[in-house]
């Protein structure tokens, strides 16, 4: 290691700049008197007394002998380790007071002023943003999905190292959702094999994302031009509160999409589990045989074969028996 990565990397864990370069000299001329190591690191007196000082308390440096003038580095092990420990109590001190702060100062700022409470992220900020939600999820990610879709490479292991984190995600998917060609097999499906909680309904009244109970992302995308570039990002208020609400209510009424892992009879081929979650989520026999890569006389049959097996006189029918029975 060159001179200046190990002095950068001492003054990282806490060492000053003086403490850093009687150090060195100890690496290179020690065992040897602190006068010696001192006239190399260019320090005498007390600037030396402080310095070494400095290095003894860090378990860095000690004499040679009781009583010795001698001095050597030691082994840097335990105090390295008990400076890392020191750095991380302070990091983590700093970042509690720096947060405490940033809150006093906003609740002085909303009880004065009342702004910031929603930002308005556009172009080519939104995708970074939402990469960075869901990398700041600690406990739970709720989210309304619906089309169309801001062009975010990675969005799906984004979604996968989530989970495998621990944060709960549930989501909630319109209809449209399953549409979109690959939708399902590519993105949905891996996500919900990995533990995602997922729901389907015809539509949802508002694209949205809630981070914790920490704040939310909404959507301002136009279905009709197939345009998503601008994005809301609401702070804790009434508005977050009531956007809490209103994905608890759509969650409720949406048709679970998820099995547990070892849900349904044994064998049954993914094919057909998708065709029953498309079929749950409303999407037209067009959009289904065009989703498993058949023609719709298959498709056809291996909707009868399903109903046989549940049961079932409809489609109606072998919804609910799919949903009972965990195919779904």
């Amino acid at each position: 290691m060159t001179n200046a990565r190990l002095d950068g990397a001492l003054r990282l864990l806490g060492i000053g700049p003086a403490a850093g370069r009687v150090y060195l000299a100890l690496l290179e001329r020690a065992p040897a008197p602190l006068s010696v190591i001192g006239e190399a690191a260019g320090l005498d007196g007390d600037g030396l007394a402080a310095a070494y000082g400095e290095l003894v308390d860090a378990g860095l440096a000690s004499t040679a002998a009781e009583g010795a003038e001698v001095v050597a580095p030691v082994p840097p092990a335990a105090g390295l380790e008990v400076l890392a420990r020191h750095r991380a109590a302070e990091l983590e001190e700093s970042r509690i007071a720096v947060g405490g702060a940033f809150d006093a100062f906003r609740r002085q700022r909303l009880a004065a002023w009342n702004d910031h409470l929603v930002e308005v992220v556009t172009g080519d900020a939104v995708g970074p943003r939402m990469r960075q939600a869901w990398a700041s999820a600690r406990e739970q990610i709720r989210q309304l999905d619906s089309p169309p879709y801001f062009p975010l490479p990675g969005a799906t292991e984004d979604a996968l190292a989530t989970l495998a984190r621990g944060v709960v995600q549930r989501v909630v998917y319109s209809r449209a959702s399953l549409e979109v060609p690959g939708q399902l097999e590519s993105a949905i499906e891996p996500c919900v094999r990995a533990g995602e909680q997922a729901r389907v309904t015809p539509a949802v009244p508002v694209k949205l994302v809630v981070i914790d109970a920490s704040y939310a992302l909404v959507s301002l995308s136009i279905k009709e031009a197939d345009v998503h570039n601008t994005m809301l990002v609401v702070q804790p208020c009434g508005l977050l509160s009531a956007l809490i609400a209103l994905f608890e209510q759509v969650w409720q009424t949406a048709l679970p999409l998820h099995g547990g892992p070892g849900g349904g009879p044994a064998g049954l081929p993914a094919a057909d589990r998708r065709l029953l979650r498309l079929l749950a989520g409303g999407a037209s026999d067009e959009v289904i045989a065009r989703e498993l890569g058949v023609s719709r006389r298959t498709f056809f049959r291996r909707l009868q074969i399903l109903m046989a097996r549940l049961g079932a006189e409809n489609r109606f029918q072998m919804a609910l028996q799919a949903q009972r029975s965990g195919w779904l």
